[in-house]
């Protein structure tokens, strides 16, 4: 333990910066996802289903109201705006608390048309307003945390935060009759004893809630990227606000619930993604794309071995989240599972992309994509029932990952020598093949003695192959050493 102890003290603080922070990612999202299956419980399928719906028009409004002000400019503010840090940090503080008060006024003189329009009560709308800020304060400060490294505030903030939330809304939920509302309301109450105090220190820390320069610089930065932001968020919760309006809270509960077990994955993709990202970056600046190829491979098939492991376990998953009423989402997770991976690959295309700031490509791949899946849900959805938006984010996923493919075609036709940094058949036979033992395996739901067989040959195998995998592995995990 010692030994370990003096190893961790003697990393560079970047590298602890960085460790803590992907555990402050796990902590916002793990922490969440171990009381669902308590929630699952406490709540009908109808009532998970209205609270989730709210999680998605939250997550839409969010861009509206605040214009994501607390992501992308605010960062690169901090690093363009070092020496004026601490007044760049209060003037968006004030520009987004301006937003949301403008927004709040508009609501309440328009209530009717907006309570209408989101099918939710006056209470649940000033609840969202009020979370957008309390959200993008801390959003501020976190950000402002990391590019200075200081983690260990976060870290206690989040642990706090991400158990208090769970812990109040239990006691809430358990001794009222509207579960749904006081499910939200004391997330509102957490974040608001939580993180108001975030915005309030950057605000008198940096003495300028208005700063003509800083508020300029922030919207003519953020404003063109609305529709990117916007068609990504439409891309991942259109789904739920449809089944909602179209088959009902409880298939959307169902819904909900698949999709949140599958979305786990995506917690290994972003760690995986952050040892690889930077990485990845530097060998495009230096133009060895060959370097590329058996490293994104390799993390590929890690991320088609975790998701096939979800797919084949998704019946007892279920089982273990939630009680019986939720036990058709099964089917939903299979597809939505197999969509992480191209989640994951299309990230591998896009880093030649951002690399060389094709962002109008970028929006329109995002708007298309947002657009193709709000027609094919509703299509779907009405031929087929809920369990179609499982498929449609899958075919959605599939035709953004081929697009950002062929632009990464172009870009490196253009600017890298025409050398091409995968082999494309390569792609689409383990794409195949991948799609096909997943929709196996799903075929298997109904025969556990097969399923079960499966998987325990799949065991043998992995288990015969060990050490060639750790090897693997190792190669995967050590890129930032080269």
């Amino acid at each position: 333990m010692k030994k370990i102890i003096l190893k961790y003290k003697s990393f560079p603080v970047q590298v602890k910066a960085s460790f803590w922070f992907l555990i402050c990612s796990f902590l916002q999202k793990g922490i969440s996802m171990i009381t669902t299956p308590i929630f699952t419980r406490l709540l009908s399928t109808a009532e998970y289903g209205e609270f989730n719906v709210f999680n998605s028009w939250y997550s839409i409004a969010f861009i509206f109201v605040s214009l994501s002000l607390s992501s992308g400019v605010y960062t690169q503010g901090l690093v363009k705006y070092d020496r004026q840090r601490k007044i760049f940090s209060s003037s968006l503080q004030g520009l987004t608390l301006t937003l949301v008060v403008l927004w709040t006024v508009i609501y309440l003189v328009f209530k009717e048309f907006w309570n209408n329009l989101f099918s939710m009560s006056t209470t649940l709308m000033l609840a969202m307003l009020v979370m957008i800020w309390t959200s993008s304060a801390f959003g501020f400060w976190a950000a402002e945390q990391r590019v200075n490294y200081k983690y260990r505030a976060l870290v206690v903030i989040t642990l706090v935060v991400s158990i208090a939330k769970p812990v109040l809304g239990i006691l809430l939920v358990t001794h009222s009759d509207d579960k749904v509302t006081m499910r939200i309301l004391g997330l509102v109450l957490v974040e608001v004893i939580g993180y108001t105090w975030c915005g309030v220190v950057q605000i008198i820390r940096g003495k300028k809630f208005f700063s003509k320069q800083f508020w300029i610089y922030a919207l003519s930065y953020n404003l063109p990227l609305i529709p990117h932001y916007l068609s990504q968020m439409i891309l991942n919760n259109s789904d739920r606000i449809m089944i909602n309006d179209m088959v009902g809270s409880d298939a959307a509960g169902i819904y909900s619930l698949a999709y949140s077990l599958a979305m786990i994955m995506t917690l290994f993709n972003n760690a995986l993604g952050q040892t690889i990202s930077p990485w990845m970056y530097q060998k495009i600046k230096e133009k060895k794309i060959g370097d590329i190829a058996p490293v994104a491979y390799l993390s590929i098939a890690v991320v088609i071995v975790v998701n096939m492991l979800l797919i084949a376990f998704a019946p007892e998953a279920v089982r273990i989240f939630a009680p019986k009423s939720y036990y058709e989402a099964i089917y939903c997770i299979p597809p939505v599972a197999m969509g992480v991976l191209f989640l994951y690959s299309y990230d591998l295309f896009a880093k030649f992309a951002f690399y060389y700031e094709r962002t109008t490509m970028i929006m329109l791949a995002s708007i298309g994509g947002a657009i193709l899946n709000i027609v094919l849900n509703y299509i779907g959805i009405k031929m087929f029932g809920y369990i179609a938006a499982a498929y449609t984010t899958l075919i959605c996923y599939i035709a953004f990952d081929i697009f950002h493919y062929v632009l990464m075609t172009k870009i490196c036709n253009k600017y890298l020598d025409k050398v091409k940094p995968y082999n494309t058949r390569k792609l689409i036979l383990v794409t195949i093949l991948f799609l096909i033992a997943g929709f196996i395996l799903m075929s298997t739901y109904e025969h556990p003695v097969i399923r079960y067989s499966i998987i325990v040959l799949c065991g043998i195998f992995i288990f015969i192959k060990r050490k060639m995998i750790l090897k693997k592995l190792n190669i995967l995990f050590s890129i930032k050493k080269r």
